[in-house]
């Protein structure tokens, strides 16, 4: 028998931050997310999001035994922007059991249509710094700090579900030793001269550049992601949530901020130090060795992530992403740095794509969300 319960308890949200810990405990694929965030989630002092989202969360027992998770998550402002009645569902993990999944999903599908929802979708976050979309190959690779790793059942059972596939997205694995890094300079400093640009991720702090650039940042970022799949613009207290996740985990080396003569914010990338092995090792917990393996993962990584780019409009096709790449390929081949990846890149955004390419990065995973409308799961 399966039962489905909402959490409510401080000790519910404990099982549910702990799930994929069990669920993933065989795993070498699996990293986990830091407990402190997973805790978080459901805070609203914490989590700024709630404001804009209705939201719940279920925990799945069968037998007595606690079995699956998930969360259905109302995102007021992008049914806003899209014009439909969507439900999401996120942080969805469940043993291999088709009728766990139905049952999950049926209790999202459920609380979807007690709110006038139409459509279910996922698995989608509260925005797009949050993890999204489902693992459907690469399944022997190893995740990435700001993605979901999923066994190869999940998109199986989600198929013999009815649901069918929305959004796409690929993730790439880059070496930077065998570039000509030159060639790269050499275009890079013409570019600057043209468009009249200054990197300050060369001069000044993580914490001068937030003080004088943060909310500029985000500006940049919501016009360059505004029309891509399932993006809602980070406003207000919701920046302070994404500030103080990448901010604690920031090396300037690998990060670069162009900022253009009337001092507003051209173009940036931010590519993170990989913390994975620490959060492994860790079992997402910072207290009380795991602070100090994050730390080392930082100061002195062996592995990056691509977290970040973005390019306001009117420097789009000036070549400016010749520059924002330059200084910080520069300091990943000094530092002997062999692993790069990217986080997911939809398949359509045909500009990062091109890009990508051009660095020669090989497709190591795939991953999407699904969508069906509401319905064939409730249970009455």
């Amino acid at each position: 028998m399966i039962e489905i319960k909402e959490v409510k308890t401080k000790k519910d949200m404990r099982l549910f931050a702990s799930y994929p810990i069990k669920l993933y405990k065989d795993c070498p694929y699996y990293v986990p997310s830091l407990r402190s965030d997973e805790l978080s989630t459901f805070n609203p002092k914490k989590n700024f999001s709630l404001a804009e989202n209705d939201c719940k969360a279920f925990l799945a027992y069968k037998d007595g035994q606690l079995v699956g998770r998930i969360a259905g998550l109302i995102n007021k402002t992008d049914n806003q922007i899209t014009g439909k009645k969507m439900i999401r569902f996120s942080r969805f993990e469940c043993i291999d059991d088709i009728e766990v999944f139905k049952a999950l999903l049926g209790a999202v599908e459920k609380y979807g249509k007690e709110n006038g929802m139409e459509i279910i979708h996922g698995p989608w976050g509260f925005n797009d710094t949050d993890r999204e979309g489902m693992l459907t190959f690469g399944f022997d690779r190893r995740s990435t700090y700001a993605t979901n790793y999923y066994y190869p059942y999940f998109c199986e059972h989600m198929q013999e579900l009815g649901f069918s596939d929305e959004s796409k997205w690929i993730e790439r694995a880059f070496d930077f030793r065998g570039h000509d890094y030159n060639k790269i300079h050499s275009l890079a400093q013409r570019i600057y001269k043209r468009v009249e640009v200054v990197d300050v991720a060369r001069t000044m702090s993580v914490k001068q550049i937030l003080k004088r650039y943060g909310d500029k940042l985000f500006n940049t970022m919501n016009e360059a992601y505004a029309e891509l799949d399932g993006y809602v613009p980070l406003e207000g207290k919701v920046i302070e949530n994404v500030l103080s996740q990448f901010a604690t985990i920031a090396n300037l080396r690998y990060i670069s901020i162009l900022v253009d003569k009337d001092d507003d914010v051209a173009a940036f990338v931010i590519v993170l130090p990989s913390i994975c092995n620490a959060l492994i090792k860790s079992r997402g917990k910072l207290f009380p060795f795991g602070f100090l393996r994050v730390l080392r993962s930082i100061k002195k990584p062996k592995e990056l992530e691509m977290a970040l780019i973005g390019v306001k409009h009117k420097y789009k096709n000036t070549g400016i992403a010749a520059v924002l790449m330059s200084g910080v390929m520069k300091n990943i081949i000094e530092d002997g740095i062999c692993n790069v990846e990217s986080n997911p890149t939809l398949v359509h955004n045909y500009a990062i794509q091109s890009q990508m390419e051009r660095l020669q990065g090989e497709v190591i995973k795939h991953r999407q969300t699904y969508t069906k409308e509401i319905g064939s799961l409730i249970k009455e």
